[in-house]
């Protein structure tokens, strides 16, 4: 059986993404895409890359038939996502880009995103879609709320030792470099070249970043306590990849067999040999997050790196192996293709 999909807000990044994944899937085709500012234009025009592919035009949402869709991705801006789910088929499986549904607190979203929830009705269906922790409920899901690309980073890598109690709770610390393709495709002078190359910088410094809000959710729901982290996102002048370095009090060894335990069984998880640390250049374009354990100096500390490619297994490639569990078919599907390197 061959499932049609929908993709609404194609013309960004994480659209693009989903294109490129879905075009080899054995069993979706891409029935629909839309645009907002790009409606009308081929997807040829707005992304060359893809030209190869017979692919629709881009159309306003409302013209889309929801009804020959079997599953529909909104990578949409936040807020927007919220308005457009509301209005679409309460039966359309759906997974969402965005952050509108990620935090099952509505004020709390308020408090992070700045905005008042606008779909509180739906927000309660809502499936938080990192699969690896969320596997069983996401193939059950109407609604799943991708993470975001850099919640899901560290999470990968602290989620198991927090589980099982190997890491002081009240001493970690976070710092994470993201490519620029993480802000997304909007034109912003910061983003320049020639504001951005030959050099890095920090930013929401100081607890200020809206993924701290994914953290503290999942992490205080993991140890049954408030977890908050220190946690510092740096903009590097690359194009795709997050690095999170983890800096936590434990013992190094015990972590890492934890970790390799943790996802044994994980086919995009790679716990890399004790001692060894991963690169961002060695998960470019793939959907395989790589994680490595070393000890400190320091007696009692350790320091865990994750490195994973935002646009893949931090966002599009999330949802396309979120989708398949959710239309009963193997999660791996469309997403087992090696790594662009160099």
């Amino acid at each position: 059986m061959t499932h049609k999909i929908a993709i609404l807000g194609a013309s960004g990044y994480t659209g693009a993404e989903l294109v490129r994944l879905i075009a080899t899937h054995p069993s979706m085709t891409i029935a629909a895409l839309s645009a907002d500012r790009k409606a009308g234009m081929d997807m040829a025009d707005v992304f060359p890359h893809l030209r190869h592919l017979p692919l629709p035009t881009l159309v306003k949402i409302d013209q889309i038939d929801f009804t020959e869709i079997d599953l529909c991705f909104c990578a949409l801006p936040h807020k927007t996502s919220q308005e457009v789910i509301s209005k679409l088929p309460k039966t359309l499986k759906i997974v969402d880009l965005s952050a509108d549904f990620r935090l099952r607190d509505p004020e709390a979203y308020a408090k992070w995103y700045g905005n008042e929830h606008s779909a509180k009705d739906i927000q309660p269906e809502a499936i938080y879609g990192l699969t690896e922790f969320y596997r069983d409920d996401i193939a059950k899901a109407r609604l799943v709320a991708g993470t975001g690309c850099n919640a899901a980073t560290g999470q990968f890598a602290l989620r198991p030792l927090i589980a099982a109690g190997l890491i002081d709770l009240d001493e970690i610390i976070m710092d994470l470099i993201c490519g620029v393709s993480g802000a997304g495709r909007s034109l912003k002078e910061n983003l320049l070249h020639a504001e951005l190359s030959e050099g890095s910088n920090g930013y929401a410094v100081g607890g200020t970043h809206r993924h701290l809000g994914e953290f503290d959710q999942e992490f205080s729901a993991v140890a049954g306590r408030e977890v908050k982290i220190q946690f510092t996102p740096h903009l590097a002048p690359m194009n795709r990849g997050i690095l999170a370095t983890c800096y936590v009090k434990g013992d190094a060894d015990t972590m890492h067999k934890a970790l390799v335990k943790a996802y044994s069984a994980e086919p995009f998880v790679e716990v890399l040999p004790f001692g060894q640390t991963p690169s961002t250049h060695h998960v470019r374009g793939s959907n395989f997050v790589h994680i490595g354990v070393t000890a400190d100096r320091i007696e009692g500390r350790a320091i865990v790196i994750a490195a994973l490619d935002n646009l893949t297994k931090g966002s599009s490639g999330q949802a396309l192996q979120n989708a398949n569990l959710m239309l009963g078919l193997d999660e791996t599907l469309g997403l087992m293709l090696a790594p662009v390197f160099p």
